[in-house]
């Protein structure tokens, strides 16, 4: 279950939640099974961030941090991935159907 802090935190855009991140290094992120279906996620870093089995269908991903995150089990579907940086991250069982 997401940290529900970090959840609404990430909701105020990737300015205040990168902020945030760069504030509090040593935090581990925990969105797990957390809902951003559609949401403007553009420009995030999410590096390191458990976002396992969260929704992020639709969600605008571009240009965002996704390196060592744990996205295994969740929807990506029609997600724009454009730029996003995946490195190392844990994409398995992820759906990536219609993703961009």
């Amino acid at each position: 279950m997401a940290n529900e802090e970090q959840h609404k935190l990430l909701w105020h855009g990737a300015e205040v939640w990168n902020k945030w991140r760069q504030d509090n290094p040593e935090i581990k992120v925990n969105l797990r099974e957390a809902n951003f279906h559609r949401t403007y996620l553009s420009g995030s870093n999410l590096s390191r961030a458990d976002l396992s089995e969260a929704d992020l269908s639709y969600a605008d991903l571009s240009e965002a941090d996704l390196s060592e995150a744990d996205l295994s089990e969740a929807n990506l579907s029609r997600a724009n991935l454009r730029g996003s940086n995946l490195s190392r991250a844990d994409l398995s069982e992820a759906d990536l159907s219609y993703a961009d």
